[in-house]
């Protein structure tokens, strides 16, 4: 039987859910589970593929086709499982199965509601995603859950997700919050009411994490943690504190230390071998003792966000840790470029031309 353990986020967005998501995925894997992660995205569109980059950075395409969230980048980079069409669905897509449903009249005449109609049909979602049923059902479900706490769009989510709790029972599902811990220069200190405030919203919706990973820009003190688990109802074990990284290959090891792993097993009731991260150690090593530096320019028409770049980005990374140098990779904007100016280029190491969508910033790329 597949275990679900969904993840949050609360405070504000662009916490790193996905990278939290994926590095736990990472660790259970390592510890001989089957693992998958679903993402469920709340806004309306059918897909990401017609939104600007702008706005949602790349869109990761997967092998069969699927035009998905760029949070499947990192999935398919931390652990060993393909992501597929099934593996990320949004509120359009929900909708528009529910309608199609109605209009084919699978709902008897009946009047079709958020609850239950709505949110049946994102549980089934997300059983489809772990592969319930199939040869292909995993032992645990990752499940990120896009938006923050308290927008209106992300409700029918946090709904679906907590009648599935009630439906499987406590054993077979755990709920992970990200928050926000922030540091008030002007007091000298950390303040934790935006984190007690998120998960009281968690708790009025019918919540209650099992684990608080509490996002700061610093180690979150013992006392600090000891006054969440308080106010918080999640015992201090559960309150981990995640402090930015140089680099997001270290999220493992730091989850793993302070035993998230451990404590979802725990809850699951999971009988694993120990986890094993010497090859995450060995690629941090890597990562942070580089023999040289090597200089790469892409040259594209989306360069006011990285993000939209987020799959090449990693790759030219990768193809450096492999080979032991440091990749700097300066972004130059192709609407810029002119046979007067492309004299700039010289200094690279290497030009990366990326694809991109219209005639807009065509002529650059072609200099380039």
């Amino acid at each position: 039987m597949t275990k679900f353990v969904f993840v949050t986020g609360g405070v504000v967005s662009s916490l790193g859910k996905g990278i939290a998501s994926a590095s736990l995925a990472a660790i259970l894997e390592s510890r001989g589970l089957k693992v998958t992660l679903i993402k469920l995205d709340p806004y309306l569109n059918v897909d990401p593929g017609t939104m600007s980059p702008f706005q949602h950075g790349e869109v990761f395409v997967t092998d069969d086709g699927a035009e998905t969230d760029l949070d499947l980048g990192h999935y398919e980079r931390f652990i060993n499982t393909k992501m597929r069409r099934t593996n990320n669905f949004t509120t359009g897509q929900i909708y528009k199965s529910v309608l199609e449903k109605e209009r084919r009249g699978d709902y008897l005449g009946k009047t079709v509601q958020v609850i239950p109609h709505v949110t049946n049909e994102i549980q089934d979602f997300v059983r489809r995603g772990a592969g319930v049923g199939t040869a292909e059902e995993v032992q645990v479900a990752i499940v990120e859950i896009g938006g923050t706490v308290g927008d209106i769009e992300s409700l029918p989510f946090l709904e679906a997700v907590r009648q599935m709790s009630l439906r499987m029972g406590p054993t077979n599902t755990a709920f992970v919050h990200l928050t926000y811990v922030p540091w008030i220069a002007a007091a000298g200190e950390l303040k934790t009411k935006p984190t007690q405030h998120t998960v009281q919203k968690m708790r009025e919706i019918g919540i209650q994490p099992d684990a608080l990973l509490c996002r700061a820009d610093r180690r979150i003190p013992d006392d600090e943690r000891e006054k969440i688990s308080l106010f918080t109802n999640v015992h201090e074990s559960g309150v981990i504190s995640v402090w930015d990284a140089d680099t997001i290959y270290k999220v493992p090891r730091m989850l793993h230390e302070q035993g998230l792993d451990e404590l979802i097993c725990m809850k699951l009731q999971l009988l694993t071998r120990p986890a094993d991260l010497k090859r995450w150690d060995r690629l941090v090593h890597e990562v942070e003792h580089p023999q040289h530096e090597i200089t790469i320019a892409m040259c594209g028409k989306y360069t006011d966000l990285s993000d939209s770049y987020k799959s090449l980005n990693e790759a030219l990374r990768h193809a450096g840790i492999h080979n032991h140098a440091r990749v700097k990779i300066e972004y130059v904007d192709s609407e810029t470029l002119t046979p007067a100016n492309t004299h700039q280029l010289n200094r690279f190491d290497a030009i990366l031309v990326p694809g991109g969508f219209g005639k807009r910033g065509v002529e650059g790329k072609i200099l380039a």
